[in-house]
């Protein structure tokens, strides 16, 4: 490792970068814990372990692959566009209630190859949200260190989704803050995205400034289109 990726290591932006993406894999890791445990729940006592830790590992690898493809994608003008659009949508739907069991079809399997794949299929579809988020993220610990940074964040994943998830459920239902807060941090993440896209760098002014008001910018788009569509829900089911 060089002087110059140490002194990058010790910068605020790396670890800013290291903060959002432990964040996100804590917020978004919930659902893929419920789909392991639904997916691993026919299988016999002695083997649930094993389809859990073999099932995330599974997921966990494909992740990795995605989150490179979408660091790759995200050079190409006009895509950071649409990502941060897609992230502002994501954290949106972190502050609305959702009305349904989305998991209710996910199928148990007694074999546990079969609950593997399901859980490795299952999270393939469920993940969308996680690559583009931690992929937006990692763009801001700079380019040298955007895979090393997706793999400790996925890695920071693995004991979120086993472990602990129902913990952070508990803490998200006890204090709702910590879900309008990942919201907003979603749509910060949007807003520096749209600022560094190759296809707009020419007509927005690359500075500090303006990194720092279009992630504001975000978040508080986040949270304004979240309230009002919150309120709309709760008006249609009084």
């Amino acid at each position: 490792m060089t002087r110059n990726n140490v002194e990058e290591l010790l910068t605020a932006h790396f670890w800013v970068a290291v903060g959002q993406i432990i964040l996100i894999d804590i917020l978004l890791g919930g659902d893929n814990a419920v789909v392991i445990a639904l997916a691993c729940r026919q299988l016999p006592p002695a083997m649930r372990t094993k389809g859990i830790l073999w099932g995330t590992a599974g997921a966990i690898v494909l992740r990795v692959v995605l989150i490179a493809f979408a660091l790759t994608l995200l050079s190409i003008p006009y895509l950071k566009l649409v990502g941060g659009a897609l992230l502002v949508w994501i954290g949106v739907k972190l502050l609305v209630p959702e009305d349904e069991d989305e998991h209710g079809n996910i199928q148990a399997s007694d074999k546990l190859w079969g609950a593997v794949k399901t859980v490795i299929v299952a999270d393939l579809v469920m993940s969308i949200d996680n690559v583009i988020a931690i992929a937006g993220a990692a763009q801001g610990a700079g380019e040298a260190h955007q895979m090393p940074l997706v793999i400790f964040g996925l890695l920071v994943s693995i004991p979120i989704i086993v472990w602990g998830s129902q913990l952070v459920l508990k803490l998200m239902d006890r204090f709702p803050l910590i879900i309008t807060l990942g919201g907003m941090l979603l749509g910060w993440i949007a807003g520096t995205m749209v600022h560094t896209d190759p296809g707009l760098v020419s007509f927005i002014p690359q500075d500090k400034a303006w990194n720092y008001g279009l992630g504001i910018a975000g978040a508080l788009l986040v949270l304004v289109i979240g309230k009002v569509l919150g309120r709309k829900q709760a008006e249609t089911a009084v």
